[in-house]
């Protein structure tokens, strides 16, 4: 079975991160890497692994839209707006891991049976993947009028996209804890812990 081809737009801490993972995909199979900077550390990375680096953005990608199938958005939550309305006339699908929750939220171990054939898939927030499942779970069993996650992230985790997200990772977040985790009321709250050394993600979720 051949791969499926995928592009990641961003090349920032997010976008780097997911290209190391996605080199080791039975089934998907990463081209290209597009971002902004010529010089950013992700786009240098992108070249060393043997990927195609767009440094002029989503433009660059449009004019050579047979590089990929499949778009990964990992920039920022207000370009994706624009990013989303210019993959759908390409007739790309997208996987928006961005809060701009302009697609369907998704949370695979929920509801991705439900999205399957959805041009544009958004995964919230890493906080919402993280929390939403189990207070879907506990939903399952009993009720849940009201549900709340904190998400401890790393300072030095948090680039330039993440940092300018932070409202749009509340509003989606909550959002998606009553669409998909099925809380009646929800709440989502963020904090960049500075410690050193940095801190792995913590989450904490309260169910009543």
């Amino acid at each position: 079975m051949s791969k499926v081809k995928v592009a990641i737009l961003g090349s920032g801490n997010i976008g780097t991160d997911l290209m190391m993972k996605l080199g080791r995909s039975d089934v998907l199979e990463l081209t290209t890497v597009i971002g902004i900077d010529p010089d950013s550390d992700g786009l240098r990375r992108a070249k060393e692994h043997g990927y195609e680096a767009i440094h002029t953005g989503i433009d660059g990608f449009l004019e050579r839209p047979e590089l990929a199938d499949i778009v990964v958005d990992a920039t920022s939550a207000k370009a994706h707006i624009h990013h989303a309305k210019l993959l759908k006339e390409a007739g790309k699908k997208v996987i928006d891991m961005t809060p701009a929750a302009i697609g369907k939220l998704v949370v695979p171990p929920v509801n991705l049976q439900e999205h399957l054939d959805a041009e544009n898939i958004n995964l919230i927030t890493c906080g919402g993947q993280a929390t939403i499942p189990m207070i879907h779970a506990v939903n399952r069993v009993c009720l849940v009028e009201y549900a709340e996650i904190v998400a401890t992230i790393s300072s030095k985790s948090a680039g330039p996209g993440t940092r300018a997200n932070i409202d749009e990772f509340t509003e989606t977040t909550s959002r998606a804890i009553e669409e998909v985790g099925g809380a009646k009321k929800g709440k989502a709250i963020i904090i960049l812990n500075p410690a050193e050394p940095p801190i792995l993600m913590r989450d904490t979720v309260y169910a009543s």
